[in-house]
């Protein structure tokens, strides 16, 4: 007998087996759907799965993510660091020391000062100092941790934007929110395990700010749409109807099947996982997406006007039903703080957009019984800088020391971490690294980041890269 003999009859008896189980009634979607939904974390079903429950390095504090990412960089000086030094010496030159080795991403370095363009106000019992253009931030000021220290490699939006949601600035590199998927698995048997949401601009990263990059596919981000379906070909064309979609779906997985014994390539499973999650999808996810259950109250506290429309607010909203539904990690991508010029306006019409919607969320996880094990990201890309662009009312580019709030899962409530330099240009003392906040954040989910890695061309990848330390100030 030939080889292709030998393979022509492998195939059949694995066909005629497959086929025996459909007639006899238990058929490969049941087999499927029960292998989806096995939890037990056995090394079995997390091969049948890989998105199935798998436990952490250690006890973790969070069990799962809500990252809100306002792109653009918004300016810290107008919202979260009170410089009085800077406002002071508003229209001056910088000091010519401060500027050694500086380099900026557009402007003249010696450009002259600009100062803050809102007031500060000490907010809660903590005292936490926050722009008057958050006025509902100020209400869960003991809620959150202000990081005031950050610091990146980068310099521009897109290697910036990939930096902070990959731990690189190379293209091609697992998301966070991947590589929390792939060291935990998903307790959503009908939605994705990763879930993007968008509004305003679309980020200059792209999608490689949520993709997969060299782990399986099936850990990548899945894009929900604003309107209409939340995915695209959701809904069965005229003239299928559930019975046909369920017959051609076996007759595929029985082909992919084959593939998968054959090769064993994940990219196979990752297939047959993503076939039958469009299946269940098309019964969860207009449930998700209708928010017809909610309460007056509830569209009042976020501050959603029309429930069908789209909007940063009623994406935070989605973010809060998402988790309740067992969803690992969901992403809020908001682009518009790219304010080289137009700041004051801009800042404030930003702010109006976010700040009342990020605070319900917060609120809301913490009346639900969801904050203490939820992680909570508020943050973009980098900072501004202390000297103008624009006229007088634009900043650059300042990667150097910027702000960000973690709220939530294992975080220091009502604490603010670190200071800048009297005019914000510089860390005075505790600098975070954007490596060392990814270590952090990894370490509350339950993993040592030296240790969540993935070999790919030789080498043992990681979302910190080489670097990273765990900033335990910031851990309660």
């Amino acid at each position: 007998m030939n080889v292709l003999a030998q393979v022509q009859q492998a195939q059949a008896k694995l066909l005629r087996r497959r086929w025996f189980l459909r007639d006899c009634g238990l058929g490969l979607a049941g087999i499927a759907a029960n292998t989806l939904l096995a939890n037990d974390g056995s090394a079995t079903s997390q091969v049948q799965n890989p998105l199935a429950p798998r436990f952490p390095h250690f006890s973790a504090r969070a069990q799962r993510v809500i990252y809100m990412f306002n792109a653009g960089a918004p300016s810290q000086l107008e919202l979260y660091d009170n410089k009085p030094e800077l406002t002071k010496r508003n229209g001056q030159l910088p000091p010519a020391d401060l500027l050694k080795g500086y380099r900026s991403a557009f402007i003249n370095p010696n450009s002259a000062l600009l100062g803050g363009k809102f007031k500060f106000a000490r907010q809660g019992k903590c005292g936490m100092e926050l722009s008057e253009v958050l006025p509902y931030t100020a209400r869960v000021a003991d809620e959150i941790c202000l990081i005031r220290t950050m610091h990146t490699d980068a310099v521009n939006h897109a290697p910036a934007q990939i930096m902070m949601n990959t731990g690189s600035q190379q293209f091609g590199r697992p998301s966070f929110g991947a590589w929390t998927l792939y060291g935990l698995g998903s307790e959503s048997a009908n939605l994705p395990g990763y879930v993007v949401l968008t509004s305003g601009k679309g980020t200059s990263g792209g999608a490689s700010n949520y993709g997969c990059g060299f782990l399986p596919t099936v850990y990548g981000g899945i894009p929900f749409r604003s309107v209409g379906d939340p995915m695209l070909y959701l809904s069965n064309p005229s003239g299928i109807d559930g019975e046909t979609q369920r017959a051609s779906l076996d007759a595929l997985n029985v082909l992919n099947d084959l593939a998968f014994q054959a090769a064993g390539d994940p990219e196979t499973a990752a297939r047959i996982q993503s076939y039958e999650m469009a299946y269940r999808l098309q019964t969860s996810a207009p449930e998700l997406m209708d928010l017809s259950d909610e309460s007056a109250e509830t569209f009042q506290m976020y501050g959603i006007k029309d429930p069908k429309e789209p909007s940063y607010a009623r994406n935070c909203l989605l973010s809060r039903r998402l988790i309740e539904r067992g969803v690992r990690f969901v992403q809020l991508f908001h682009e518009a703080w790219d304010q080289h010029s137009n700041l004051t306006s801009g800042v404030r019409v930003n702010a109006g957009s976010t700040d009342q919607a990020s605070a319900a969320l917060v609120n809301d996880l913490r009346q639900r019984g969801l904050l203490h094990d939820t992680l909570v990201v508020w943050g973009g890309e980098f900072g501004r800088t202390p000297m103008v662009q624009g006229g007088n009312d634009g900043r650059d580019h300042h990667n150097r020391c910027f702000s960000m709030w973690v709220a939530g899962g294992g975080i220091k409530q009502g604490y603010t971490h670190g200071q800048s330099d009297d005019l914000g240009f510089n860390i005075a003392d505790d600098p975070v690294h954007v490596h060392d906040l990814q270590a952090t954040l990894l370490h509350l989910l339950g993993f040592d980041h030296t240790q969540l890695t993935y070999r790919f061309q030789g080498r043992d990848f990681r979302l910190t890269d080489v670097h990273g330390k765990i900033i335990n100030k910031i851990v309660a």
